[in-house]
């Protein structure tokens, strides 16, 4: 076959031209259906499809709307993790919903993807971007600022830009404040990444993170708060910090505060993952829960209330912070700043 006998590239243009109609018919078709009968739309569509006619080329729509329909959501962890971490896939549930109906696509991104060359092709794919969990400064952050796009935080507050939070403060100093009501003669904190370190260790000499920047923080002052109001202080060297929320940091945080003197009679934990751990930890240390132990969570995943004994926690709204991190995206939501209360669950680990 030579060069000139090979059959045209289908375009639009082309499309028409055979279908003897306008090319803004052929796009209306793929495109704004509204502006066609049914029964007119159908016969194009299938007469398209049969020519072997997929649609209008996606890329160059973009470069002329200068809008892809994809939202980038920018992860602070790596994505293995995010899709298995309950609140943070519930999370994603609550944005999908919104996004599905707008029929618009999310490309997960990591914060954490240290191949910057990739990482700007994947930023110039997207319309804007949903950060969730705490970005730290660096060449991601400042990349993010330049692109001048929409953005959304979550989880954290980022000069200038739209956020959706949940009221870290009020819900840990509530549910100290339940948990005080017993009387416990040794208090112990079980904290998620409070320091910048990658091992579980005591918070004792170390500087924490900003409290605009980091909910833990934010957390960990709603306890402390309660606790001196109600007469008790806790010293440095009874606050854990765990760097990742994993069975397995968590587990060791509650095996060492566990086994130090005096033995803590009650854990608050910065999470259920790390309350469900402590659990474990102390019924295979021979402790009972609740007798000798009182443990209070925070998050409010299922399988909290799945187990026996089940976790007292502190539940907060993680799919309904997705859709409304999503309509902020689409300038759906009147509200500038969201700021979500929480709800304190008693069960059986603090009656």
């Amino acid at each position: 076959m030579n060069v000139s006998d090979k059959p045209k590239r289908l375009t639009v243009k082309r499309m028409a031209e055979m279908l003897n109609v306008s090319t803004a018919t052929i796009s209306n078709a793929f495109n704004r259906p509204d502006q066609l009968s049914e029964a007119r739309r159908r016969w194009i569509l299938e007469e398209c499809r049969r020519l072997g006619y997929m649609g209008p080329n996606a890329a160059a729509r973009s470069l002329r709307t200068g809008r892809t329909g994809n939202v980038g959501v920018m992860l602070a962890d790596n994505l293995a993790y995010s899709l298995t971490d309950p609140v943070a896939s519930e999370f994603l549930h609550g944005l999908a919903e919104v996004f599905d109906r707008r029929k618009m696509n999310m490309l997960l991104l990591s914060s954490q993807d240290d191949d910057e060359d990739r990482s700007r092709l994947q930023e110039s794919m997207v319309d804007g971007f949903i950060i969730y969990g705490w970005l730290k400064k660096g060449r991601t952050y400042d990349r993010l600022l330049q692109h001048g796009k929409t953005m959304v935080a979550v989880d954290f507050d980022l000069e200038g830009c739209t956020w959706v939070n949940i009221d870290n403060y009020e819900g840990a100093r509530h549910s100290a404040e339940h948990a005080l009501k017993q009387l416990p003669n040794n208090v112990a904190i079980l904290g998620l990444r409070l320091v910048d370190t990658d091992r579980v260790c005591r918070v004792r000499d170390r500087e924490l993170f900003n409290e605009a920047r980091a909910i833990s923080v934010r957390r960990l002052h709603g306890y402390t708060d309660a606790l001196e109001a109600a007469g008790y202080r806790v010293s440095p060297d009874r606050i854990w910090s765990t760097p990742t929320n994993t069975h397995q940091d968590a587990y060791q945080a509650a095996r060492e505060a566990l086994t130090s003197s005096p033995r803590p009679d009650l854990l608050l934990c910065m999470s259920d993952r790390i309350a469900l751990a402590a659990i474990q930890a102390a019924l295979q240390m021979g402790l009972k829960v609740p007798e000798d132990l009182r443990i209070v969570g925070f998050d409010g995943i299922p399988e909290g209330a799945n187990l026996h004994p089940s976790l007292t926690t502190v539940y907060q709204q993680s799919a309904e912070k997705g859709r409304i991190a999503a309509r902020l995206f689409l300038g759906e939501q009147e509200d500038r700043n969201v700021l979500l209360p929480t709800c304190l669950q008693v069960r059986e680990s603090c009656p």
